[in-house]
């Protein structure tokens, strides 16, 4: 059998999600940015230039309540203003989100039940050295997009689905260089591209906690769970925090 997952993500998979329902026809678009020219005695021709980024179109919709059709969730199904939130979240950060398309086949449909498409971080990690031989990779798109347009509309009759249309353009990370000249030669100074925000810190205090932090800093107590991945904190690390410790905010 085989089944194909969406998935979106921010600030390196920070915060993500599984599209819960996924779109009818995925339109996935491809052009050149050639010219043509008429030349005399020659007539038409044309110019081959680099392709034009890669624009992808995504209409579905965010489910009320868990119909059958409704994909497997890690973490549970969101209520349909939540995805609505987050996406346009993202976009007043003016930063790419991630996109990733996958599919896999499995060999024994028992493996449905056992979530193995939750992850799409596995999916794009899986190769043909795998120790799960029941599981292929058909194919894997992953990508940083900007989101150019978000249109979303709660329709009379439909018991509080969202039905929303999603534009995204593939991003390619650029930056300002440093550059010498050096004995007359000019030298560039090349960093690696991040997509991730710089995180801001915080110092602890008496009787601070994370959730505390992150409802204060980040206005959200539920993003405590960020604050502890991002720093490395352990489980039996909570209830007791260090004071004076500097942790990272995303």
């Amino acid at each position: 059998m085989e089944e194909y997952g969406i998935f979106l993500g921010f600030n390196n998979q920070a915060e993500a999600f599984r599209l819960p329902v996924n779109p009818e026809t995925l339109e996935i678009k491809e052009s050149g940015d050639g010219k043509s020219y008429t030349i005399i005695d020659l007539g038409e021709i044309n110019t081959i230039s680099y392709p034009k980024l890669t624009e992808i179109t995504i209409e579905s919709i965010f489910p009320a309540q868990r119909y059958p059709f409704v994909l497997v969730q890690e973490g549970g199904l969101k209520r349909p203003f939540e995805y609505v939130e987050l996406i346009k979240k993202w976009m007043t950060t003016r930063r790419p989100i991630r996109f990733v398309f996958s599919g896999v086949s499995y060999a024994d449909d028992t493996k449905k039940a056992e979530g193995k498409l939750n992850d799409a971080k596995k999916w794009l990690k899986q190769s043909s050295t795998s120790e799960d031989k029941s599981i292929e990779i058909d194919f894997g798109v992953n990508m940083a997009m900007s989101i150019e347009g978000f249109t979303w509309k709660l329709s009379a009759g439909t018991s509080g689905d969202i039905e929303y249309s999603l534009s995204l353009k593939k991003y390619v990370f650029y930056q300002a260089v440093a550059v010498k000249v050096v004995n007359d030669e000019v030298k560039v100074e090349k960093k690696r591209a991040n997509e991730t925000p710089k995180p801001t810190t915080y110092t602890l205090k008496s009787g601070d906690s994370l959730w505390k932090v992150a409802k204060e800093k980040l206005g959200d107590g539920k993003r405590c769970g960020e604050i502890q991945k991002l720093n490395g904190i352990k489980d039996s690390e909570l209830r007791k925090l260090p004071i004076g410790k500097v942790i990272k905010l995303p």
